[in-house]
Protein backbone atom coordinates (compact mmCIF):
# COMPACT_ATOMS: atom_id res chain seq x y z
CA UNK A 1 0.00 0.00 0.00
CA UNK A 2 2.86 2.83 -1.20
CA UNK A 3 1.70 6.12 -0.80
CA UNK A 4 -1.92 5.26 1.11
CA UNK A 5 -2.62 8.02 3.74
CA UNK A 6 -4.71 6.91 7.07
CA UNK A 7 -7.08 9.84 6.84
CA UNK A 8 -10.48 10.78 8.54
CA UNK A 9 -12.76 11.49 6.47
CA UNK A 10 -13.14 15.34 7.38
CA UNK A 11 -9.94 15.39 6.00
CA UNK A 12 -10.91 14.01 2.57
CA UNK A 13 -14.79 15.30 2.01
CA UNK A 14 -16.74 18.08 3.48
CA UNK A 15 -20.44 16.97 3.64
CA UNK A 16 -22.84 20.29 2.59
CA UNK A 17 -26.39 20.38 3.59
CA UNK A 18 -29.59 20.67 0.99
CA UNK A 19 -31.94 23.05 0.87
CA UNK A 20 -35.76 22.55 0.55
CA UNK A 21 -37.24 23.59 -2.58
CA UNK A 22 -40.18 25.34 -2.83
CA UNK A 23 -43.26 23.08 -4.53
CA UNK A 24 -43.88 25.68 -7.12
CA UNK A 25 -40.33 25.29 -8.34
CA UNK A 26 -40.65 21.00 -8.82
CA UNK A 27 -41.83 19.46 -12.12
CA UNK A 28 -42.17 15.84 -13.02
CA UNK A 29 -40.04 17.07 -16.67
CA UNK A 30 -37.16 19.98 -15.08
CA UNK A 31 -33.70 19.98 -16.44
CA UNK A 32 -32.04 18.98 -13.06
CA UNK A 33 -32.94 15.72 -11.09
CA UNK A 34 -34.53 16.94 -7.16
CA UNK A 35 -32.71 14.25 -4.68
CA UNK A 36 -34.38 13.09 -1.48
CA UNK A 37 -32.83 11.02 0.69
CA UNK A 38 -33.00 7.67 -0.96
CA UNK A 39 -33.01 8.77 -4.62
CA UNK A 40 -34.79 11.43 -7.16
CA UNK A 41 -37.77 12.47 -5.37
CA UNK A 42 -39.04 15.28 -8.65
CA UNK A 43 -37.60 17.04 -10.90
CA UNK A 44 -36.84 21.08 -11.66
CA UNK A 45 -35.54 23.38 -13.83
CA UNK A 46 -33.32 25.25 -11.29
CA UNK A 47 -29.95 23.96 -9.98
CA UNK A 48 -28.37 24.16 -6.66
CA UNK A 49 -24.90 22.45 -7.56
CA UNK A 50 -23.61 22.02 -11.02
CA UNK A 51 -20.68 19.59 -10.79
CA UNK A 52 -20.78 15.71 -10.40
CA UNK A 53 -21.11 14.40 -6.68
CA UNK A 54 -22.77 11.97 -4.11
CA UNK A 55 -26.01 12.42 -2.41
CA UNK A 56 -25.98 11.19 1.39
CA UNK A 57 -29.50 10.81 3.28
CA UNK A 58 -29.33 12.79 6.10
CA UNK A 59 -33.25 12.12 7.76
CA UNK A 60 -35.84 9.67 6.57
CA UNK A 61 -33.38 6.99 4.74
CA UNK A 62 -30.35 8.11 6.36
CA UNK A 63 -27.21 6.82 4.86
CA UNK A 64 -28.70 5.97 1.90
CA UNK A 65 -25.79 6.53 -1.28
CA UNK A 66 -26.42 7.88 -4.55
CA UNK A 67 -23.73 9.10 -7.17
CA UNK A 68 -24.35 12.05 -9.43
CA UNK A 69 -22.93 12.87 -12.61
CA UNK A 70 -24.33 16.08 -13.20
CA UNK A 71 -26.49 19.70 -12.00
CA UNK A 72 -28.85 18.38 -8.93
CA UNK A 73 -31.05 20.17 -6.21
CA UNK A 74 -30.46 18.39 -2.99
CA UNK A 75 -33.28 18.76 -1.15
CA UNK A 76 -33.03 19.62 2.76
CA UNK A 77 -33.07 15.63 3.80
CA UNK A 78 -29.54 15.55 2.08
CA UNK A 79 -25.99 15.99 2.39
CA UNK A 80 -23.69 16.30 -0.91
CA UNK A 81 -20.34 16.05 -0.89
CA UNK A 82 -17.43 18.65 -1.73
CA UNK A 83 -14.09 18.02 -2.19
CA UNK A 84 -10.70 18.27 -3.86
CA UNK A 85 -11.11 16.80 -7.50
CA UNK A 86 -7.15 17.19 -7.51
CA UNK A 87 -6.94 15.17 -4.98
CA UNK A 88 -9.35 12.82 -5.02
CA UNK A 89 -11.84 10.75 -7.78
CA UNK A 90 -15.21 11.08 -7.60
CA UNK A 91 -15.77 7.60 -8.33
CA UNK A 92 -13.58 6.37 -5.48
CA UNK A 93 -15.41 8.56 -2.93
CA UNK A 94 -18.59 6.68 -4.00
CA UNK A 95 -17.56 3.45 -3.54
CA UNK A 96 -15.63 4.31 -0.21
CA UNK A 97 -18.67 6.08 1.18
CA UNK A 98 -21.34 2.95 0.34
CA UNK A 99 -19.43 0.45 1.14
CA UNK A 100 -18.92 2.21 4.95
CA UNK A 101 -22.87 1.10 5.80
CA UNK A 102 -23.48 4.70 6.73
CA UNK A 103 -27.16 3.71 7.70
CA UNK A 104 -25.58 1.84 10.69
CA UNK A 105 -24.18 5.53 12.21
CA UNK A 106 -28.46 7.01 11.88
CA UNK A 107 -29.28 7.68 15.13
CA UNK A 108 -32.54 9.49 17.16
CA UNK A 109 -36.17 7.90 17.15
CA UNK A 110 -36.17 9.39 13.76
CA UNK A 111 -32.91 8.33 12.82
CA UNK A 112 -30.57 11.11 11.54
CA UNK A 113 -27.05 11.10 9.78
CA UNK A 114 -24.62 13.50 11.85
CA UNK A 115 -21.84 14.35 9.08
CA UNK A 116 -19.56 14.87 12.15
CA UNK A 117 -19.71 10.90 12.89
CA UNK A 118 -18.84 10.74 9.21
CA UNK A 119 -15.89 13.18 9.61
CA UNK A 120 -14.43 10.97 12.17
CA UNK A 121 -14.24 7.58 10.46
CA UNK A 122 -10.80 6.96 9.52
CA UNK A 123 -9.69 4.90 5.91
CA UNK A 124 -6.76 4.57 4.23
CA UNK A 125 -6.43 6.65 1.24
CA UNK A 126 -3.99 5.67 -2.31
CA UNK A 127 -3.05 8.64 -4.08
CA UNK A 128 -4.94 9.80 -6.86
CA UNK A 129 -3.47 7.66 -9.92
CA UNK A 130 -3.88 4.56 -7.70
CA UNK A 131 -7.98 5.77 -6.90
CA UNK A 132 -8.29 6.01 -10.49
CA UNK A 133 -7.26 2.42 -11.51
CA UNK A 134 -9.17 1.16 -8.82
CA UNK A 135 -12.59 3.02 -10.17
CA UNK A 136 -11.54 1.68 -13.50
CA UNK A 137 -11.92 -1.93 -11.77
CA UNK A 138 -14.46 -1.58 -9.78
CA UNK A 139 -16.65 -0.11 -12.26
CA UNK A 140 -15.86 -2.96 -14.93
CA UNK A 141 -16.50 -5.41 -12.06
CA UNK A 142 -19.90 -3.95 -11.08
CA UNK A 143 -21.12 -3.34 -14.41
CA UNK A 144 -20.64 -7.35 -15.25
CA UNK A 145 -21.93 -7.86 -11.75
CA UNK A 146 -25.01 -5.74 -12.35
CA UNK A 147 -26.03 -7.71 -15.95
CA UNK A 148 -25.55 -10.80 -14.09
CA UNK A 149 -28.02 -9.64 -11.15
CA UNK A 150 -30.66 -8.27 -13.66
CA UNK A 151 -30.43 -11.71 -15.48
CA UNK A 152 -30.77 -13.48 -12.35
CA UNK A 153 -33.75 -11.82 -11.54
CA UNK A 154 -35.07 -11.78 -14.73
CA UNK A 155 -34.90 -15.98 -14.57
CA UNK A 156 -36.16 -15.83 -10.94
CA UNK A 157 -39.50 -13.96 -12.07
CA UNK A 158 -40.05 -15.97 -15.23
CA UNK A 159 -39.86 -19.39 -12.93
CA UNK A 160 -42.70 -18.17 -10.49
CA UNK A 161 -44.28 -16.53 -14.26
CA UNK A 162 -44.36 -20.36 -15.57
CA UNK A 163 -45.89 -21.63 -12.73
CA UNK A 164 -48.76 -19.11 -11.75
CA UNK A 165 -49.44 -19.70 -15.67
CA UNK A 166 -49.79 -23.32 -15.01
CA UNK A 167 -51.25 -23.01 -11.83
CA UNK A 168 -54.37 -20.98 -13.81
CA UNK A 169 -54.27 -23.70 -16.96
CA UNK A 170 -54.90 -26.50 -13.95
CA UNK A 171 -58.10 -25.12 -13.15
CA UNK A 172 -59.18 -23.58 -16.74
CA UNK A 173 -59.61 -27.05 -17.89
CA UNK A 174 -62.38 -27.70 -16.59
CA UNK A 175 -64.27 -25.18 -18.20
CA UNK A 176 -67.74 -25.61 -17.51
CA UNK A 177 -67.98 -29.13 -17.28
CA UNK A 178 -67.09 -28.84 -13.34
CA UNK A 179 -70.02 -28.36 -11.40
CA UNK A 180 -69.83 -25.66 -8.77
CA UNK A 181 -70.16 -26.08 -5.20
CA UNK A 182 -70.01 -23.76 -2.18
CA UNK A 183 -67.12 -25.11 0.71
CA UNK A 184 -69.71 -24.58 3.16
CA UNK A 185 -71.76 -27.20 1.46
CA UNK A 186 -68.94 -29.53 1.10
CA UNK A 187 -66.91 -29.44 3.70
CA UNK A 188 -67.17 -31.22 7.33
CA UNK A 189 -66.19 -27.90 9.50
CA UNK A 190 -65.41 -24.13 8.36
CA UNK A 191 -63.89 -22.20 11.73
CA UNK A 192 -61.30 -20.02 13.07
CA UNK A 193 -59.03 -20.33 15.81
CA UNK A 194 -59.50 -18.31 19.06
CA UNK A 195 -59.91 -14.91 19.10
CA UNK A 196 -58.78 -14.47 22.64
CA UNK A 197 -55.58 -14.69 24.53
CA UNK A 198 -55.59 -17.92 25.95
CA UNK A 199 -52.95 -18.31 29.47
CA UNK A 200 -49.53 -18.96 28.02
CA UNK A 201 -47.00 -21.50 29.23
CA UNK A 202 -43.02 -22.34 28.87
CA UNK A 203 -44.03 -25.93 27.56
CA UNK A 204 -46.86 -27.06 25.99
CA UNK A 205 -49.03 -27.13 22.87
CA UNK A 206 -47.73 -24.85 20.21
CA UNK A 207 -49.75 -22.10 19.20
CA UNK A 208 -49.60 -20.87 15.49
CA UNK A 209 -50.72 -17.77 13.51
CA UNK A 210 -50.37 -17.48 9.65
CA UNK A 211 -46.52 -15.94 9.69
CA UNK A 212 -45.94 -19.89 10.06
CA UNK A 213 -46.68 -20.56 6.47
CA UNK A 214 -44.52 -21.38 4.45
CA UNK A 215 -44.13 -22.05 0.57
CA UNK A 216 -45.49 -25.54 -0.43
CA UNK A 217 -48.28 -25.38 1.93
CA UNK A 218 -46.31 -25.99 4.81
CA UNK A 219 -47.00 -25.08 8.37
CA UNK A 220 -43.44 -24.83 10.17
CA UNK A 221 -43.65 -26.50 13.17
CA UNK A 222 -39.78 -25.99 14.32
CA UNK A 223 -40.13 -22.85 15.97
CA UNK A 224 -43.33 -22.43 18.01
CA UNK A 225 -43.29 -18.97 20.09
CA UNK A 226 -46.52 -19.15 22.40
CA UNK A 227 -47.56 -22.51 24.28
CA UNK A 228 -51.17 -23.65 25.82
CA UNK A 229 -51.43 -26.19 28.14
CA UNK A 230 -53.15 -29.10 27.71
CA UNK A 231 -56.08 -28.49 29.58
CA UNK A 232 -56.64 -25.09 27.53
CA UNK A 233 -56.10 -26.96 24.07
CA UNK A 234 -58.77 -29.22 25.17
CA UNK A 235 -61.48 -26.18 25.96
CA UNK A 236 -59.98 -24.47 22.52
CA UNK A 237 -60.65 -27.94 20.39
CA UNK A 238 -64.35 -27.17 20.94
CA UNK A 239 -64.22 -24.44 19.14
CA UNK A 240 -60.90 -25.88 16.37
CA UNK A 241 -58.54 -28.18 17.12
CA UNK A 242 -56.66 -28.52 13.37
CA UNK A 243 -55.66 -32.61 12.40
CA UNK A 244 -54.28 -34.11 10.03
CA UNK A 245 -55.06 -33.19 5.92
CA UNK A 246 -56.71 -29.72 7.03
CA UNK A 247 -56.31 -26.80 4.97
CA UNK A 248 -55.29 -23.39 7.11
CA UNK A 249 -56.16 -20.25 5.27
CA UNK A 250 -54.68 -17.07 6.45
CA UNK A 251 -57.70 -14.70 6.56
CA UNK A 252 -55.69 -11.24 8.76
CA UNK A 253 -52.31 -9.79 7.65
CA UNK A 254 -51.25 -11.73 4.77
CA UNK A 255 -54.57 -12.91 3.39
CA UNK A 256 -54.52 -16.19 1.27
CA UNK A 257 -51.71 -18.04 2.67
CA UNK A 258 -52.52 -21.90 2.92
CA UNK A 259 -51.23 -24.38 4.32
CA UNK A 260 -52.07 -27.86 4.68
CA UNK A 261 -51.78 -29.66 8.23
CA UNK A 262 -49.01 -32.73 8.06
CA UNK A 263 -49.37 -36.25 10.33
CA UNK A 264 -48.23 -36.27 13.47
CA UNK A 265 -48.82 -32.13 13.52
CA UNK A 266 -50.21 -31.26 16.89
CA UNK A 267 -51.07 -27.37 17.67
CA UNK A 268 -53.93 -25.12 17.72
CA UNK A 269 -54.39 -21.94 16.10
CA UNK A 270 -54.90 -18.20 16.65
CA UNK A 271 -57.93 -16.47 15.00
CA UNK A 272 -56.16 -15.08 11.76
CA UNK A 273 -56.23 -18.74 10.30
CA UNK A 274 -59.62 -19.90 9.20
CA UNK A 275 -59.49 -23.65 8.84
CA UNK A 276 -60.81 -25.97 6.24
CA UNK A 277 -61.88 -29.53 6.56
CA UNK A 278 -62.79 -31.67 3.91
CA UNK A 279 -64.48 -34.67 2.94
CA UNK A 280 -62.76 -37.66 2.36
CA UNK A 281 -63.31 -37.49 -1.11
CA UNK A 282 -61.93 -34.32 -1.88
CA UNK A 283 -58.14 -34.07 -2.78
CA UNK A 284 -56.56 -31.58 -0.47
CA UNK A 285 -54.06 -31.25 -2.66
CA UNK A 286 -56.31 -30.40 -5.38
CA UNK A 287 -58.67 -27.66 -3.13
CA UNK A 288 -55.05 -25.82 -1.73
CA UNK A 289 -54.23 -25.48 -5.38
CA UNK A 290 -57.20 -23.74 -6.44
CA UNK A 291 -57.47 -21.24 -3.33
CA UNK A 292 -54.14 -20.28 -4.06
CA UNK A 293 -54.87 -19.79 -8.13
CA UNK A 294 -57.99 -17.93 -6.38
CA UNK A 295 -55.40 -15.71 -3.84
CA UNK A 296 -56.07 -12.14 -5.45
CA UNK A 297 -59.82 -12.83 -5.28
CA UNK A 298 -59.84 -13.89 -2.13
CA UNK A 299 -58.17 -11.18 -1.22
CA UNK A 300 -60.15 -8.74 -2.90
CA UNK A 301 -62.75 -10.12 -0.91
CA UNK A 302 -61.60 -9.15 2.26
CA UNK A 303 -63.45 -6.53 3.94
CA UNK A 304 -62.81 -4.01 7.25
CA UNK A 305 -61.41 -0.40 7.30
CA UNK A 306 -58.96 -0.54 10.03
CA UNK A 307 -57.56 -4.00 9.27
CA UNK A 308 -59.13 -5.78 6.18
CA UNK A 309 -60.13 -9.89 7.04
CA UNK A 310 -61.55 -12.61 5.72
CA UNK A 311 -64.70 -14.00 7.68
CA UNK A 312 -66.15 -16.89 7.97
CA UNK A 313 -69.28 -16.94 5.70
CA UNK A 314 -67.17 -15.64 2.99
CA UNK A 315 -65.22 -18.69 3.02
CA UNK A 316 -68.55 -20.67 3.88
CA UNK A 317 -70.22 -19.32 0.10
CA UNK A 318 -67.24 -19.06 -1.53
CA UNK A 319 -67.37 -21.98 -4.64
CA UNK A 320 -65.47 -24.52 -5.55
CA UNK A 321 -65.16 -26.96 -8.60
CA UNK A 322 -66.12 -30.36 -7.94
CA UNK A 323 -63.57 -31.79 -10.57
CA UNK A 324 -64.01 -35.82 -10.58
CA UNK A 325 -61.82 -37.38 -8.05
CA UNK A 326 -59.25 -39.36 -10.50
CA UNK A 327 -58.93 -35.97 -11.87
CA UNK A 328 -58.14 -33.71 -9.14
CA UNK A 329 -55.71 -36.69 -7.54
CA UNK A 330 -53.53 -36.06 -11.53
CA UNK A 331 -54.05 -32.31 -10.80
CA UNK A 332 -52.63 -32.32 -7.56
CA UNK A 333 -50.02 -34.46 -8.12
CA UNK A 334 -48.45 -32.57 -11.44
CA UNK A 335 -48.78 -29.09 -9.85
CA UNK A 336 -46.94 -30.59 -6.36
CA UNK A 337 -44.59 -32.02 -8.40
CA UNK A 338 -44.73 -28.42 -10.93
CA UNK A 339 -44.44 -26.35 -7.44
CA UNK A 340 -41.36 -28.80 -6.16
CA UNK A 341 -39.49 -27.97 -9.41
CA UNK A 342 -40.35 -24.25 -8.77
CA UNK A 343 -39.09 -24.13 -5.57
CA UNK A 344 -35.81 -25.52 -6.36
CA UNK A 345 -35.04 -23.31 -9.61
CA UNK A 346 -35.86 -20.20 -6.94
CA UNK A 347 -33.71 -21.42 -4.45
CA UNK A 348 -30.73 -21.37 -7.19
CA UNK A 349 -31.48 -17.95 -8.02
CA UNK A 350 -31.69 -16.53 -4.68
CA UNK A 351 -28.54 -18.19 -3.86
CA UNK A 352 -26.96 -16.70 -6.73
CA UNK A 353 -28.52 -13.03 -5.85
CA UNK A 354 -26.82 -13.57 -2.24
CA UNK A 355 -23.47 -14.85 -3.59
CA UNK A 356 -23.58 -11.58 -5.97
CA UNK A 357 -23.70 -9.60 -2.99
CA UNK A 358 -21.00 -11.33 -0.93
CA UNK A 359 -18.59 -10.78 -3.99
CA UNK A 360 -19.16 -7.16 -4.60
CA UNK A 361 -18.22 -6.73 -0.68
CA UNK A 362 -15.39 -8.84 -1.48
CA UNK A 363 -14.36 -7.17 -4.13
CA UNK A 364 -14.56 -3.83 -2.41
CA UNK A 365 -12.73 -5.16 0.63
CA UNK A 366 -9.80 -5.98 -1.48
CA UNK A 367 -9.94 -2.47 -3.57
CA UNK A 368 -9.50 -0.94 0.05
CA UNK A 369 -7.15 -2.82 1.59
CA UNK A 370 -4.68 -2.60 -1.71
CA UNK A 371 -4.92 -6.07 -2.75
CA UNK A 372 -6.91 -5.36 -5.99
CA UNK A 373 -3.07 -6.26 -7.80
CA UNK A 374 -2.29 -5.23 -11.74
CA UNK A 375 -3.43 -8.90 -12.50
CA UNK A 376 -7.12 -8.87 -10.71
CA UNK A 377 -9.89 -9.54 -13.34
CA UNK A 378 -13.28 -9.10 -11.06
CA UNK A 379 -14.98 -10.81 -14.29
CA UNK A 380 -12.98 -14.07 -13.79
CA UNK A 381 -13.48 -13.94 -9.89
CA UNK A 382 -17.24 -14.24 -10.61
CA UNK A 383 -16.91 -16.71 -13.55
CA UNK A 384 -14.93 -19.01 -11.00
CA UNK A 385 -18.20 -19.16 -9.01
CA UNK A 386 -20.45 -20.29 -11.34
CA UNK A 387 -22.48 -16.68 -11.61
CA UNK A 388 -21.90 -14.48 -14.29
Amino acid sequence: MEGWRRMKLGEVLKLEYGKPLPPERRTDDGKFPAYGANGVKCRTDDVYWEKPSVIIGRKGSAGEVNLVDGGFWPLDVTYFIVFDDGEHDLGFLYYLLSRLNLPSMAKGVKPGLNRNDVYAVEQWIPPLPEQERIVAILDEAFAAIATAIADTEKNLKNVRALFESHLQSAFAEGGSGWPLKKLGELSEQITDGTHNSPPYVDEGIPMFDSKLVKDGFVIDDSWPEKFISAATDALLAKRCKPRAGDILISSRGSIGKIAIVGDGQDFNIMGNMILIRLPAGVSREFAAYYLHSRVTHIESIARGVAQKGLYLNQIREYEFPLAPAATQVKIGQQLRELSARTRHLEAICKDKLTAFAELKQSILHKAFTGELTADFNAADVALSKGEV
